[in-house]
Protein backbone atom coordinates (compact mmCIF):
# COMPACT_ATOMS: atom_id res chain seq x y z
CA UNK A 1 0.00 0.00 0.00
CA UNK A 2 1.45 3.63 -1.19
CA UNK A 3 1.96 6.00 2.11
CA UNK A 4 0.79 9.90 2.05
CA UNK A 5 2.95 11.95 4.48
CA UNK A 6 1.36 15.73 4.79
CA UNK A 7 1.69 17.85 7.53
CA UNK A 8 -0.14 21.19 8.07
CA UNK A 9 0.08 22.98 11.05
CA UNK A 10 -0.46 26.51 12.22
CA UNK A 11 0.91 28.51 15.75
CA UNK A 12 3.33 30.20 17.36
CA UNK A 13 7.35 30.23 17.17
CA UNK A 14 8.58 28.68 20.47
CA UNK A 15 12.28 30.02 19.91
CA UNK A 16 14.06 32.58 17.20
CA UNK A 17 15.03 30.02 14.10
CA UNK A 18 18.45 29.38 14.43
CA UNK A 19 19.85 29.40 11.07
CA UNK A 20 23.07 27.61 9.48
CA UNK A 21 24.81 26.26 6.48
CA UNK A 22 25.13 22.62 5.10
CA UNK A 23 28.98 22.17 3.94
CA UNK A 24 27.80 21.95 0.78
CA UNK A 25 26.35 25.49 1.34
CA UNK A 26 22.77 24.81 1.57
CA UNK A 27 20.84 27.31 4.35
CA UNK A 28 19.32 25.19 7.10
CA UNK A 29 16.67 27.12 9.45
CA UNK A 30 15.10 25.27 12.52
CA UNK A 31 12.79 26.75 15.41
CA UNK A 32 10.02 25.27 17.49
CA UNK A 33 6.15 25.59 16.88
CA UNK A 34 3.68 25.32 19.80
CA UNK A 35 0.05 24.44 18.09
CA UNK A 36 -2.65 24.20 20.89
CA UNK A 37 -5.86 23.62 20.42
CA UNK A 38 -8.98 24.54 22.32
CA UNK A 39 -11.59 21.98 23.93
CA UNK A 40 -14.67 21.70 26.37
CA UNK A 41 -14.14 19.00 29.22
CA UNK A 42 -17.49 19.08 31.24
CA UNK A 43 -18.19 22.83 32.09
CA UNK A 44 -14.42 23.73 31.71
CA UNK A 45 -12.98 24.58 28.90
CA UNK A 46 -9.73 23.02 28.61
CA UNK A 47 -6.32 24.10 26.37
CA UNK A 48 -3.79 21.20 25.08
CA UNK A 49 -0.66 22.88 23.90
CA UNK A 50 1.69 20.50 21.45
CA UNK A 51 5.56 21.31 20.65
CA UNK A 52 6.68 20.38 17.16
CA UNK A 53 10.45 20.80 16.13
CA UNK A 54 10.80 22.41 12.04
CA UNK A 55 13.58 22.48 9.90
CA UNK A 56 13.08 23.94 6.28
CA UNK A 57 15.87 24.19 3.77
CA UNK A 58 16.92 27.01 0.91
CA UNK A 59 16.08 30.28 0.29
CA UNK A 60 13.14 29.62 2.29
CA UNK A 61 15.02 29.04 5.50
CA UNK A 62 16.98 32.40 4.89
CA UNK A 63 13.67 34.33 4.81
CA UNK A 64 12.63 32.27 8.35
CA UNK A 65 16.03 33.32 9.46
CA UNK A 66 15.48 36.94 8.70
CA UNK A 67 11.82 37.71 9.09
CA UNK A 68 10.43 35.31 12.18
CA UNK A 69 10.89 35.49 15.76
CA UNK A 70 9.62 34.01 18.94
CA UNK A 71 6.25 34.80 19.57
CA UNK A 72 5.41 34.80 15.49
CA UNK A 73 2.57 33.04 14.05
CA UNK A 74 3.63 31.05 10.71
CA UNK A 75 1.87 28.27 8.76
CA UNK A 76 3.74 25.22 8.09
CA UNK A 77 2.96 22.83 5.19
CA UNK A 78 5.19 19.45 4.90
CA UNK A 79 6.13 16.24 5.56
CA UNK A 80 7.23 14.45 8.53
CA UNK A 81 10.18 12.74 9.20
CA UNK A 82 11.99 10.47 11.84
CA UNK A 83 16.00 11.23 12.77
CA UNK A 84 17.77 8.40 14.35
CA UNK A 85 21.66 8.58 15.74
CA UNK A 86 23.62 7.29 18.18
CA UNK A 87 24.71 9.51 21.46
CA UNK A 88 28.57 9.20 22.21
CA UNK A 89 28.27 7.11 25.53
CA UNK A 90 26.01 4.37 22.31
CA UNK A 91 22.69 5.31 23.12
CA UNK A 92 20.25 5.36 20.17
CA UNK A 93 17.71 8.56 20.25
CA UNK A 94 15.20 9.13 18.15
CA UNK A 95 12.78 12.56 17.00
CA UNK A 96 10.34 13.51 14.98
CA UNK A 97 10.30 16.58 12.87
CA UNK A 98 8.47 18.32 10.44
CA UNK A 99 10.65 18.82 6.87
CA UNK A 100 8.84 22.82 5.75
CA UNK A 101 8.21 22.77 2.07
CA UNK A 102 5.98 25.89 2.55
CA UNK A 103 6.16 28.28 5.47
CA UNK A 104 3.47 30.68 5.58
CA UNK A 105 4.47 33.81 8.18
CA UNK A 106 1.31 35.26 9.73
CA UNK A 107 0.65 39.31 9.97
CA UNK A 108 1.68 40.46 13.40
CA UNK A 109 -0.90 41.92 15.67
CA UNK A 110 -0.33 45.15 16.59
CA UNK A 111 -2.03 47.33 19.78
CA UNK A 112 -5.65 48.15 19.31
CA UNK A 113 -5.86 44.53 17.03
CA UNK A 114 -5.51 45.99 13.62
CA UNK A 115 -2.88 43.55 11.29
CA UNK A 116 0.25 45.54 10.18
CA UNK A 117 2.28 44.42 7.36
CA UNK A 118 2.64 41.53 5.82
CA UNK A 119 6.29 40.00 5.10
CA UNK A 120 7.13 39.72 1.75
CA UNK A 121 5.72 36.31 0.35
CA UNK A 122 8.00 33.32 0.26
CA UNK A 123 6.90 31.05 -1.93
CA UNK A 124 9.40 30.23 -4.65
CA UNK A 125 7.75 29.11 -7.87
CA UNK A 126 10.09 26.07 -8.97
CA UNK A 127 12.02 25.19 -5.45
CA UNK A 128 11.40 21.83 -4.46
CA UNK A 129 12.12 21.16 -0.51
CA UNK A 130 12.49 17.58 -1.29
CA UNK A 131 15.64 18.18 -3.68
CA UNK A 132 17.51 19.46 -0.26
CA UNK A 133 16.07 16.69 2.32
Amino acid sequence: MAGFNKVILMGNLTRNPELRYTPSGTPVASFGLAVSRRFKQGEDLKEEVCFVDIVVFGKQAEHCGQYLSKGNGAIVEGRLQQRRWETEDGQKRSKHEVVAQAVTFMPKRQEGGTAGAEPPAHDEPGYDMDEQG
